[in-house]
């Protein structure tokens, strides 16, 4: 079954899930396992749009710090961020300065506060049908359809640094779909609890 490797502890996993420790953790435990509500989702939407041209390693390392410069990614409260804010969050160490994405994640916090059903509910209506289970990590696209048309509708309600292949990436990290490999041994258990495949 092609590129499923063993990890530290001998499970065929996903090949970058396999090390550093944060990687296998992440694998293991959040990544394609379903996930709702609004700030859970508001969350990895921003780190995804953080990890924009970076490894999401670094994202991994510094996700603490950005839950307590952002105030645990909680959009009422991120919405109110002005001037004074995006100062003090581009002279934080500790997150990834880039002006653009600090604006990006407080003009999402709003644009999510506007939202009728809430992000969770947009972002949720585009699980689509099972597909079959990818067996290399060639098989698992960039951006699809899906990802497209949520991309556009995020754009429509006033979100940026939502393109495509953010858009794909965070349904990846929220479970809409389940990338998890054919021979990983995360997947059998999330095709048994009725997840997306």
């Amino acid at each position: 079954m092609a590129d499923a490797v063993p990890g530290p502890d001998g499970q065929l996993r996903c090949p970058w899930g396999i090390s550093p420790p944060e990687y296998v953790a992440y694998h293991d435990q959040e990544w394609g396992r379903p996930l709702r509500g609004d700030q859970a989702i508001y969350e990895r939407l921003c780190l995804e749009a953080f990890q924009s041209g970076l490894s999401w390693l670094t994202i991994l390392r510094k996700r603490e710090n950005f839950r307590a410069a952002f105030a645990g990614f909680d959009p009422a409260a991120v919405a109110k961020f002005g001037d004074d804010d995006v100062q003090r969050l581009l002279a934080d160490a500790g997150i990834i300065r880039n002006r653009a994405k600090i604006n990006a994640t407080i003009a999402n916090a709003r644009a999510a506060l506007d939202l009728p059903g809430g992000l969770s509910d947009l972002v949720w209506k585009y699980a689509g049908e099972p597909g079959p289970a990818p067996v290399t990590s060639a098989g698992i696209p960039a951006q699809t359809p899906a990802s497209a048309a949520l991309s556009k509708e995020l754009r429509g309600h006033g979100f940026t640094f939502t393109g495509p292949v953010t858009a794909y990436a965070t349904m990846q990290a929220c479970g809409i779909v389940n990338d998890h490999l054919a021979a990983c041994y995360v997947r059998p258990a999330l095709d048994a609890a009725g997840g997306p495949r």
